[in-house]
């Protein structure tokens, strides 16, 4: 039986995945949430897309984090995602057109990533991006190991000291609550977000649409009755139909 899904490697970042063949295919840059580049989780996103004819790279970016840790998210430079982005574009099994994929923290990365570009008017823009369960504005750092803490209740006020990314060497502009100016980027957006979920609030997605549509944008946006930040099995086939087709559109 022959492979249907091959791993290739993208020199300085890591592994794709990808259709069997030369290509070139539409490419999707996955950003994973607080449980960490190493988790699986984005790497079992990135197989679902290449069984569908996507050349998928699972970024991690967390820091510190391990097979074992899930690592922080903080001072994480999202330089390093523009030169990945840069990379996914010019390889060799890619079509030219990238895709930005976020769930979580990583719904926040795509879009804090997206709205710094767009206002740079950066070669390096996505061609298209989707976010699910993201946040409306910047959030503060993250460290997993508070999860392990004995008698930690899981939240905590943002420290204001400590920030979550970098760009272009400095946090100064990316403070805690800012909002995250979306509306600068016309290119094709998808937002989804649980009805009930009890870790990221929908209502971040709700302003977020209403600031879009206020700007003139279109973006595309699911709701999805009754489902939590992670959804079950009916809501992740209804979720995973969506985004395939939304990429399917957009990239080919």
């Amino acid at each position: 039986m022959k492979l249907a899904i091959h791993r290739r490697l993208l020199p300085d970042f890591g592994t794709t995945y990808g259709p069997a063949g030369e290509g070139p295919f539409p490419a999707v840059l996955i950003l994973h949430g607080s449980e960490g580049g190493l988790s699986g989780w984005s790497h079992r996103t990135a197989t679902l897309f290449a069984a569908h004819g996507f050349l998928a790279y699972p970024h991690a970016y967390s820091v510190g984090g391990n097979a074992w840790n899930a690592g922080a998210i903080e001072n994480v430079p999202l330089d390093r995602t523009v030169a990945a982005i840069e990379a996914l574009r010019h390889f060799a099994q890619c079509n030219g057109k990238v895709g930005l994929y976020g769930v979580s923290r990583g719904g926040e990365h795509a879009l804090l990533l997206t709205s710094l570009l767009a206002k740079d008017d950066h070669a390096a823009l996505p061609d298209a991006v989707a976010a699910h369960a993201p946040a409306d504005v910047i959030c503060g750092a993250f460290d997993a190991r508070s999860y392990r803490d004995s008698g930690d209740p899981g939240w905590q006020a943002w420290d204001f000291a400590r920030r979550a990314w970098t760009w272009k060497g400095s946090s100064e502009e990316l403070k805690p609550t800012t909002p995250i100016e979306i509306e600068a980027f016309s290119g094709p957006l998808m937002l989804s977000h649980g009805s009930r979920d009890r870790v990221w609030s929908v209502d971040m997605t709700r302003r977020l649409q209403a600031r879009l549509q206020k700007a003139g944008r279109s973006p595309e946006v699911h709701i999805y009755g009754g489902q939590d930040h992670l959804p079950d099995s009916v809501g992740e086939n209804t979720h995973n139909e969506l985004l395939l087709n939304f990429f399917s559109q957009h990239l080919n």
